[in-house]
């Protein structure tokens, strides 16, 4: 009899939680949902002012990233906590500002606008995990429950930005802590992801679409070709994150004022881009397109990288995944006639390659090639993602990502 009443004890403390989520989570996502709207609609209209006033908007590059750092240090935030922040909070409870959220808001369409090499989805982590933090906060969560609401802000955002709500669920679970999914967020970042989702597509977002290629079937040579692909973009991964981390260090080390370091930074990008085009500005996504299209340039994705580098280093807002992305997508376009692959289904390989190389999260990366390539290359996008976190070791984005597991050996690390 007392076990069978420690059962129903035991029972109604899951229903307990599933209500508790069920009404938790949706407010969360539907909340996330609409900022994530709002700003998505913002860096569309920075994008096409960006495009109609081609080049002279580059003008304005210095003085954008001089109005950020200036509204950065007024609020307080000198020393940017960036999404490592959201991610320690994530393990640790840690307390994330709410101030955070309009700050990387402004300063990601201050960037985008005036053509700076930034993407959207650190915008998307921070704020989403800055809200979910402060309303956890607000409502005096216990720690266990304060972290699962971070993570839910940060799918309901990622969700309502990209239009990838499983990618999202499955990120926010992913990438704090690497080899470590912790499953009890999955219902209400599910929640979170599918509802910020829903608000964002009432309110009118388009969604990138990048072009879907044709895949071969099942293939020997093809999944050599992939494997190769993989490999290498790997190791241009490692490449990316190391010299975005060296370009930090070493500019704010020889540039200590970082007016004169973020204003300097803009010229010299402002110049370069008059240089090479407008396509290497912004996020990406045009990059990504002609990528998947078969249509990327050979040297495409080494000045992406060395734009994005420049971009971050010198203090201006925004995420490294997309033009990561890009990068990857570009990179897999060119390698492919070396292997006799079809540069469209090369650019697909390299770009889910890079994104698991760069963020160590390659259940997400097989997701992400579903949700926004199509579910016909998922085969491609799991030898990919497979190839590419191995080799790409324990580099990566975030310098306060975390390795519960070992690459090498099922044992956990310190």
């Amino acid at each position: 009899m007392k076990r069978i009443w420690r059962d129903v004890r035991r029972g109604a403390e899951y229903w307990k939680k599933f209500l508790f989520w069920g009404l938790c989570a949706p407010v969360v996502g539907a909340i996330g949902g609409l900022v994530g709207a709002a700003f998505s609609w913002c860096l569309k209209y920075a994008g096409l002012c960006r495009e109609g006033f081609w080049p002279w908007i580059l003008i304005g590059l210095p003085a954008a990233g001089l109005l950020i750092v200036l509204l950065y240090r007024v609020c307080g935030l000198e020393k940017d906590p960036s999404t490592n922040l959201v991610l320690a909070s994530i393990r640790e409870a840690e307390a994330v500002p709410m101030r955070l959220a309009p700050l990387i808001f402004v300063g990601t369409v201050l960037t985008q606008l005036c053509g700076g090499s930034a993407g959207r989805e650190g915008a998307a982590l921070q704020i989403g995990g800055s809200l979910g933090n402060f309303l956890a906060r607000k409502g005096k969560l216990e720690p266990g429950e304060k972290r699962i609401l971070t993570m839910c802000g940060m799918s309901a955002v990622f969700a309502a930005i990209f239009g990838a709500p499983v990618t999202a669920m499955a990120f926010a679970m992913e990438v704090a802590k690497v080899g470590s999914v912790l499953y009890s967020a999955i219902l209400p970042c599910a929640l979170a992801a599918v509802i910020g989702y829903g608000v964002s597509c009432l309110c009118g977002v388009e969604f990138e679409a990048f072009g879907r290629p044709d895949f071969p079937g099942l293939a020997w040579d093809s999944v050599l070709q992939s494997v190769a692909v993989a490999a290498v973009c790997a190791l241009v991964s490692i490449l990316f994150c190391a010299a975005l981390h060296w370009a930090i260090r070493l500019a704010r080390h020889y540039l200590r004022n970082p007016y004169l370091r973020i204003a300097l930074g803009g010229a010299v990008i402002a110049g370069l881009l008059v240089l090479l085009g407008s396509r290497y500005g912004g996020a990406g996504q045009e990059l990504i397109a002609r990528a998947l299209s078969g249509q990327a340039l050979p040297w495409d994705f080494a000045v992406k990288l060395l734009l994005t580098v420049l971009t971050i280093a010198a203090g201006f807002k925004g995420g490294e995944i997309i033009p990561g992305m890009a990068v990857g997508a570009c990179l897999g376009c060119a390698l492919a006639p070396l292997l006799g692959m079809d540069p469209a289904f090369g650019g697909a390989v390299g770009m889910v390659a890079l994104f698991c190389g760069m963020v160590n999260c390659p259940l997400s990366a097989i997701l992400l090639g579903v949700e926004l390539l199509g579910g016909e290359g998922i085969l491609y996008y799991a030898v990919a993602a497979a190839v590419s976190y191995l080799l790409s070791g324990y580099s990566g984005l975030y310098s306060s990502q975390q390795f519960s597991q070992s690459k090498l050996e099922p044992e956990e690390t310190n």
